[in-house]
């Protein structure tokens, strides 16, 4: 079989990733600890006392403390120094993929999931390790993004027992990038023109948002021109973006309530770059404060980049990008009357 570039058996070079091990079991640098854990909790303004007050998370039934449970991935990272530095006597399981990827055209990457499974919480003094294994190679996908391959591999971290308290499904997307607009080969006076059925495109489309279990809702209600807000049902707190545990009470039931669409600009940024050809250069980018109390990152339409202010009013409008991909946006409130 001949596949991508010529190359012989490349379809069957990337399935033997499957189930091969990127990352051989690697412990952590620290154990669990405490200070790592506050500055955790300060950094994500999480005030749950259960990571920072032994008394407090004793009264909910624990021994101590405990640590947030996303972070079990950040207990592996090895720093940015560490980053940079190759691994000695690591194999090269990684590099291997992405060499191969980038034999068939797949040079860009882009991240499109991460799912936790958690069995247990940590504690100061657990000694974490993680080992990464392939768990899948997708056939060739057209994206918007470009033609590429969703890798999905599979993160399992374990105690110092040797037993797992969570696994993580990371999924990334790899892709062709779309090639340069080709530069004319003769001025543009000696060229005949071209009927205009030959010279037309489709316009291009926005990136595609990455759409999980965790925020469906979030795009099936925008198709609708419903603005959805996902909340709490154990203690009614608003949460933007989506996620499968709340912030403040730790509980996963929730549901959703649909926002007024009235707010103003809490923060904002006019982007000059990178440019894209499904956006008209500048664009407003703005984290907008709903009356609700939740923020959503979105695009501002309707001003000029230097008439925003911070605390302008606006109001939700509705971008039909195209007839798979709805997104909020808002323009500035109407002025009232004197």
């Amino acid at each position: 079989m001949t596949g991508y570039g010529g190359q012989p058996g490349y379809e069957e070079r990337l399935r033997a990733f499957t189930g091969r091990e990127l990352r051989p079991l690697t412990p952590a640098q620290d154990p669990v600890n405490q200070p790592m854990i506050r500055h955790w909790a300060e950094a994500m303004g999480d005030t749950n006392p259960v990571y920072t007050d032994a008394g407090a998370a004793r009264a909910t039934g624990r021994e101590g403390v405990v640590a947030p449970a996303s972070m079990v991935q950040a207990w592996t990272m090895r720093g940015y120094a560490a980053t940079a530095a190759p691994r000695p006597g690591v194999p090269d399981g990684f590099d291997a993929l992405v060499a191969l990827l980038d034999e068939g055209g797949y040079t860009s990457v882009v991240a499109t999931d991460s799912e936790f499974t958690f069995v247990r919480e940590l504690v100061p003094g657990d000694h974490i390790a993680v080992r990464e294994t392939v768990e899948s190679v997708s056939a060739e996908k057209r994206t918007g993004l470009g033609t590429g391959r969703f890798v999905t591999t599979l993160k399992t971290y374990t105690d110092q027992h040797g037993e797992t308290v969570a696994t993580q499904r990371w999924r990334t997307l790899r892709f062709r990038p779309a090639p340069a607009p080709a530069a004319a080969s003769a001025p543009a006076e000696a060229a005949s023109p071209a009927p205009a059925e030959a010279v037309s495109s489709a316009p291009a489309l926005r990136p595609r948002p990455a759409v999980n279990r965790d925020n469906a809702f979030f795009f099936e209600g925008a198709q609708q021109h419903r603005l959805l807000i996902q909340r709490c049902t154990a203690c009614s707190v608003l949460r933007h973006p989506p996620g499968p545990c709340c912030p403040e009470c730790g509980s996963l039931e929730w549901d959703a309530v649909e926002a007024g669409g009235h707010g103003h600009v809490y923060s904002f940024v006019v982007n000059h770059h990178p440019r894209h050809p499904a956006f008209d250069s500048p664009y407003l980018v703005a984290v907008v404060e709903l009356a609700e109390g939740t923020r959503l990152i979105t695009n501002l339409t309707g001003v000029a980049p230097d008439e925003v202010t911070i605390g302008l009013p606006v109001v939700l409008d509705w971008l039909d990008a195209d007839p798979d991909l709805t997104l909020p946006v808002f323009r500035p409130a109407p002025t009232e009357a004197p």
